[in-house]
């Protein structure tokens, strides 16, 4: 059996090590879909060990928001992977540190740190980066919250272990609002990581970007530090939309090592597969204009909400 301490960490140590492969995996199925040989899967990790050993530059107007912001940054996704159901069905010692809320208040806390971080270092492109982000985040918070509201009027709980037993059960799988929810937070996904049609994540042009904007001044450690948070940001957004609002399958059900190790397989299996179909929807659409966000945005809330009205309709 494993300890529950040792599987908290596990747990943790997934979201960790697992964030810079799957980075990785999608960007060498881009690279397949254009018909080009791409980079091996392992780039994302020499990224990071090129990075590290970097020197980090920052500006001389900045201050000490820009030197605690990435360590912030990084911490915040692994804090919220001890409080969902990342490879077990059942809560394991930390989980009870706080619910659904108190997840999205701290990746929200980590991206605003990254935010001020962004005006911090006195850049023009950063700022700019930062204004369009707000713009977006003006609609992908209340997004969130429907979604958060609209699952736990389900199931009765804001508890990611209550909500995922009660969405999995007769009464809610597969319904409307189950359906409406899981849609909700898969358009959540696309806005709040950057991807296509709301972002284009491989641009370089200093105009047109608007999440990879943000870290544009920073090198060396620093962007090490925010590249693996948003990659861990991906993962642990993924496993909210798979093992909470879905369905736990592939969890494990008890602290037996060969549960826990097909744990950590199923899931990172079916990570995959959800992260490969993201990218073959982005092959298919090009980059919104940034005032055409606002509209995919809003299709999203209205989703959302229909599926708190049809909650309403089933209670």
């Amino acid at each position: 059996m494993v300890n529950q301490y040792l599987a908290q960490g596990f747990q943790v140590a997934f979201v960790v090590f697992f964030a810079p492969l799957l980075h990785g995996i999608m960007e060498r199925y881009r690279a397949r879909l254009a018909r080009r040989h791409g980079p091996p899967i392992w780039q994302s990790y020499r990224n990071l060990w090129k990075w590290w050993h970097k020197e980090t530059v920052r500006s001389q107007e900045s201050s000490w928001i820009s030197e605690w912001t990435p360590i912030f940054y990084v911490i915040a996704p692994m804090l919220v992977a001890m409080l969902i159901p990342v490879l077990t069905t059942f809560p394991l010692p930390f989980a009870w540190m706080g619910d659904m809320l108190a997840g999205g208040m701290i990746l929200s806390a980590g991206g605003f740190a990254l935010l001020l971080a962004a005006l911090d270092s006195g850049g023009t492109y950063p700022a700019v980066g930062v204004s369009r982000i707000r713009l977006i985040g003006t609609f992908t918070e209340p997004l969130a919250m429907l979604v958060v509201f609209g699952a736990a009027s389900a199931a009765g709980a804001t508890i990611p272990f209550v909500v995922n037993q009660s969405l999995q059960s007769t009464q809610w799988f597969i319904t409307p609002t189950h359906v409406l929810l899981v849609v909700g937070w898969f358009l959540l996904l696309i806005a709040e990581s950057g991807r296509i049609p709301v972002d284009n994540p491989s641009s370089s042009q200093e105009l047109s970007m608007i999440d990879p904007g943000r870290t544009l001044e920073s090198s060396g450690p620093d962007l090490a530090l925010y590249e693996w948070g948003g990659w861990m940001k991906f993962v642990v957004l993924n496993v909210i939309l798979l093992n909470v609002l879905t369905t736990p399958w592939g969890l494990a059900q008890s602290l037996a090592w060969g549960d826990v190790a097909s744990a950590v397989v199923l899931v990172a299996v079916k990570i995959i597969l959800v992260s490969l179909i993201l990218v073959s929807i982005e092959a298919g659409f090009a980059k919104l204009r940034l005032v055409r966000n606002v509209d995919f945005l809003m299709a999203a809330i209205l989703l959302s909400a229909l599926a708190g009205l049809a909650t309403g309709l089933v209670l």
